[in-house]
């Protein structure tokens, strides 16, 4: 695949230099979803019978956990076999169960009852179905959101009223609020990833015209997206989410509660260092970084690249391809055209907007809560749910609140100066 890569890279530099090539850039090779973008369209919601013993467990999670009998019924499991597993659909389930399994298995007991191993009955199925799929064995956001929902009624509409998880952790309603809206944050985005491939083509065409249609999409997507990520106060409680979801969220990987990681019996003997779930999983802002010339360096750019491993790979392919290819920005620049340059910055501005919500999402939902969970700790009321060892940090390990507050002010030094010189680079 990495020769696809190239191609599209030389291609790319080609129709710079030779605008008339008939050669043009396309999302198809990376299994962009006309209608769903980077959503698996129609996720499969059972496996076949030979893997029950799988999705019976995964079905009952939260009620096992509730019970503190999930490890105990996971160490009943039989070691199922991958190789009846035939298709990526089949296969997406399959690491979608296993991971809520094992998400689980580690926290049933909460941050100070954590285990440091996963036992081989899981350990081994997961490690085969994650080499397969080029996925981590741990739950990220291609299992939770992407891969985890199906319509009530499949001729209606694409929102909450008609969306159900496949699969689910701890959390009851306020977790099906969490992964769903994430997912219409996702939906939202799809007309402007689709515009990525008109805005490339368009640069390289030397098509001033197409290029800031292209931009006006992209930054109407990043407005869709902000008001999706809205619902999130409509649909999570923030008590819940700290309390309770976000313990089954966290990795183990820059957490103190599991400072060694967790070994994998039956796959190799030293533990593996994994990051929990992350928004910084998604592909979106990636794209739409790359696309707009935003570079995130130092400890924030090396987290946010270490986030493509945890995508799926014809997607973190695309991100690639994306940071390869001509430059936007330098079109822009050197165009010297006044609505171009105002296309270009409202799609910086959308994107520096929806950034800054992010933190208030956080702070909503993890910073206020940490504080609560603080106080009630020095009064000696602290929940043994509440994950004090993680307050400052998010799911995926980062340190929240300055990595957020970096990647913003990160993206305000991509937007163009009506007096910039246009020989600037970036």
């Amino acid at each position: 695949m990495q020769s696809i890569i190239v191609a599209v890279d030389v291609t790319m530099a080609s129709n710079i230099k030779h605008p008339h090539h008939s050669d043009s850039f396309s999302l198809n090779k990376y299994h962009i979803s006309e209608e769903y973008g980077f959503i698996l369209p129609r996720p499969l919601t059972d496996l076949p019978q030979y893997y029950q013993p799988w999705m019976k467990i995964a079905r009952r999670l939260s009620e096992l956990i509730d019970c503190h009998v999930l490890r105990t019924e996971i160490s009943k499991m039989p070691q199922l076999d991958t190789c009846y597993l035939h298709t990526y659909r089949e296969l997406r389930l399959a690491h979608l169960a296993l991971s809520v399994m094992t998400m689980g298995y580690v926290w049933q007991e909460g941050e100070t009852g954590a285990v440091k191993v996963l036992p081989r009955n899981l350990a081994v199925p997961y490690w085969e179905v994650s080499q397969r799929l080029g996925l981590p064995p741990i739950l990220t956001h291609a299992d939770g959101v992407l891969a985890n929902w199906r319509k009530t009624d499949p001729e209606g509409p694409f929102d909450m009223g008609n969306l159900q998880l496949i699969l689910s952790l701890p959390g009851g309603d306020n977790a099906r609020g969490f992964f769903l809206v994430t997912l219409l944050v996702e939906i939202a985005a799809v007309p402007g990833i689709k515009a990525i491939q008109a805005v490339l083509n368009g640069v390289m065409q030397r098509d001033s015209h197409t290029v800031q249609a292209a931009l006006e999409e992209i930054s109407e997507s990043l407005h869709k997206m902000m008001e999706a990520l809205k619902l999130m106060h409509v649909y999570v409680d923030p008590t819940v989410f700290y309390g309770i979801m976000r313990i089954y969220l966290s990795g183990w990987k820059d957490n103190p509660m599991m400072s060694e990681g967790l070994v994998y019996e039956g796959v190799q003997e030293q533990p593996l260092q994994l990051s929990g779930g992350s928004a910084a999983q998604s592909s979106l802002l990636h794209c739409f970084d790359e696309l707009l010339g935003v570079w995130h360096e130092g400890k924030t750019g090396e987290f946010l690249t270490r986030m493509r491993d945890y995508m799926p790979h014809s997607h973190k392919q695309l991100i690639e391809a994306l940071s390869r290819g001509p430059s936007l920005r330098q079109y822009v620049l050197e165009s010297a055209q006044p609505k171009l340059m105002q296309a270009f910055n409202s799609c910086v501005s959308q994107l520096l907007s929806l950034r800054n919500y992010h933190i208030i999402i956080v702070s909503r939902f993890i910073s206020v809560p940490a504080a609560r969970a603080r106080q009630m700790q020095v009064q000696g009321e602290q929940s043994v749910h509440a994950p004090l060892a993680l307050e400052d940090r998010g799911t995926g390990g980062s340190r929240i609140m300055s990595f957020l507050k970096t990647v913003r002010d990160q993206t305000i030094d991509s937007s163009i100066a009506p007096t910039q010189p246009l020989d600037s680079e970036h």
